[in-house]
C-alpha cells in the first residue's frame, strides 16, 4: 500500500461510505430529533386541514350563491366554528383559519362586501371565484400519506410538519460516539504557555467544533506524544467509540506513527493517501471491537489539511452513520471575483471568501496558514491542471456553513 498511488477524491469518499452502516434506531421527542436524520419514513396520522377552512377574512356562503344579497346568521372564528348550517341567501362572518360550516362552500372577501346591519351585499367589481379563498380538507396531506422520507434532516419545518401529521416522537439513529486525538511532540496543551519550539494544539478544538455541528457525543484527547506507547494508551481509551479521529502523524516521516500504532491496536488500513491538495496523507482504517465496527480517520496535522479532509470525509461519515440520505457536501456554482492561476498536478481546495455573488481565493494557501482559514467561508474546487481562470468565470465551491449541506 505504501507504494500505491493516491486515489481520487470520489473513490476515497465512496470507499469510506461503503464501510458505514447507519447506527441503531431510537425514538426521541421532536425537540430531541432536531438536527438528526429520520431513520424511517413517517406517515400522516391525521388529515391536514381536517375540514375546509377559510384562507381569508370575509363571509362564507353556499356554493353557487355568489351574487347576494345575504343575511348574516352567525360567525366562525379560528377554533370556534359556527354550530349551524348555511342555506342559500345566508352567510356567516368568517376569519382566516376558521372552519366552514355545513352548507358553506365559498368565501367572499370582506373587501368585496358592503354591510348594513345583518344584511350584506356585493360592492365594487364583485368577488373572485369563491373556492379561491378556501383551504379544502386534505389540501396539505391526508391520513396515511407519506409526509417525510427516511434520511431527511429534521429542521424547523420538518419538525412542524411531523407534529401537524400527529407525531410527538420520531425514529432517528443513535448519536455516534466520536473521539478526537491530537498527536505530536510539538503541540502545547496550554496556548498561554507555548515555548518557541512548540505550537498550540488547536486542531482538536477545531475538529471538535466541526463534529458538534451534528448530533454526536464527542470528546477530545491530547496532545499525545510521538511514541507508540503514548498512542497505544490513547487508543485504549477509544474502545467505546464509533469513530476515532487523529490529527497529525499520518504521513511517512520518522515520527509519523499513526499507521503502525493502529495496526498494533488491531486496525486494518483500508486506504491511505488521496490525490488532493491539501490533505493528501489521509488514512482510513477499521477495527472490530465488541462485536461492532469502529472507523478511524487519520487526518493530516497541518490545520488547513485537517479541516478540509474533515469537511470532505469526517462530516460525511458522521452523516452516513446518522442515516442521512445524502451525506456528501453539495457544490454550488458561482463566479470568480478575481482571476485564478492555473491548477496543479493534484485537485486543489482553495480557501476563499464568498459574498453570495462572487468568490475570491485568498492569496496565502499554505496548509499551515490559519488566518486565511479563519477568513474563509468557502472552498474553491480546483480541477487537476485547470487552466487559468479570469474574473467572472464560473467555478464550483463548497460552502463551509452547515458542513456544506442543504
Amino acid at each position: 500500500m505504501a507504494g500505491s498511488p493516491p486515489i481520487s477524491l470520489e473513490e476515497a469518499q465512496a470507499r469510506l461510505l461503503a464501510l458505514t452502516t447507519p447506527l441503531a434506531i431510537e425514538r426521541v421527542d421532536i425537540e430531541g430529533a432536531l438536527g438528526r436524520y429520520l431513520a424511517e419514513p413517517i406517515q400522516a396520522r391525521r388529515t391536514q386541514p381536517a375540514t375546509d377552512l377559510s384562507a381569508m377574512d370575509g363571509y362564507a356562503v353556499a356554493q353557487g350563491d355568489l351574487t347576494g344579497p345575504w343575511r348574516v346568521v352567525g360567525e366562525s372564528a379560528a377554533g370556534h366554528p359556527f354550530a349551524g348550517e348555511v342555506s342559500p341567501g345566508e352567510a356567516i362572518r368568517i376569519s382566516t383559519g376558521a372552519a366552514l360550516c355545513p352548507g358553506a362552500h365559498a368565501v367572499i372577501l370582506q373587501e368585496d362586501i358592503a354591510r348594513n346591519g345583518d344584511t350584506i351585499s356585493l360592492s365594487g367589481t364583485g368577488p373572485e371565484p369563491g373556492h379561491k379563498h378556501v383551504r379544502p380538507c386534505g389540501m396539505d396531506f391526508s391520513q396515511g400519506a407519506d409526509v417525510l422520507p427516511a434520511g431527511v434532516r429534521i429542521g424547523p419545518a420538518q419538525s412542524a410538519l411531523a407534529i401537524a401529521a400527529g407525531h410527538a416522537h420520531l425514529p432517528v439513529r443513535r448519536a455516534p460516539r466520536v473521539v478526537i486525538i491530537d498527536s505530536g511532540d510539538e503541540l502545547a496543551d496550554d496556548p498561554e504557555a507555548c515555548a518557541p519550539h512548540q505550537i498550540p494544539a488547536s486542531n482538536g478544538a477545531m475538529l471538535l467544533a466541526m463534529v458538534r455541528s451534528l448530533p454526536v457525543e464527542a470528546v477530545r484527547i491530547g496532545p499525545v506524544g510521538d511514541t507508540l506507547a503514548a498512542l497505544a494508551a490513547a487508543f485504549a481509551r477509544c474502545e467505546d467509540a464509533d469513530v476515532i479521529v487523529t490529527s497529525g502523524g499520518a504521513s511517512v516521516g520518522d515520527h509519523d506513527l499513526i499507521r503502525p500504532a493502529l495496526e498494533a491496536w488491531g486496525a486494518k488500513i483500508d486506504f491511505w493517501r488521496v490525490a488532493i491538495k491539501p490533505g493528501k496523507p489521509i488514512l482510513i482504517a477499521t477495527r472490530q471491537a465488541r462485536g461492532r465496527q469502529q472507523i478511524i480517520l487519520g487526518l493530516p496535522g497541518n490545520p488547513a489539511s485537517s479541516m478540509i479532509t474533515a469537511f470532505l470525509f469526517l462530516l460525511p461519515l458522521l452523516r452516513a452513520l446518522l442515516g442521512a440520505k445524502k451525506p456528501l457536501p453539495f457544490k454550488v456554482l458561482t463566479r470568480l471575483g478575481a482571476p485564478l492561476r492555473p491548477g496543479g498536478a493534484r485537485r486543489e481546495f482553495l480557501r476563499a471568501a464568498w459574498d453570495g455573488e462572487h468568490v475570491v481565493a485568498h492569496s496565502v494557501q499554505d496548509s499551515g496558514a490559519m488566518a486565511s482559514l479563519a477568513a474563509s467561508n468557502a472552498f474553491i474546487d480546483r480541477a487537476v491542471k485547470a487552466p487559468a481562470s479570469a474574473k467572472g468565470e464560473e467555478v464550483c465551491i463548497y460552502l463551509l456553513e452547515n458542513g456544506g449541506i442543504a
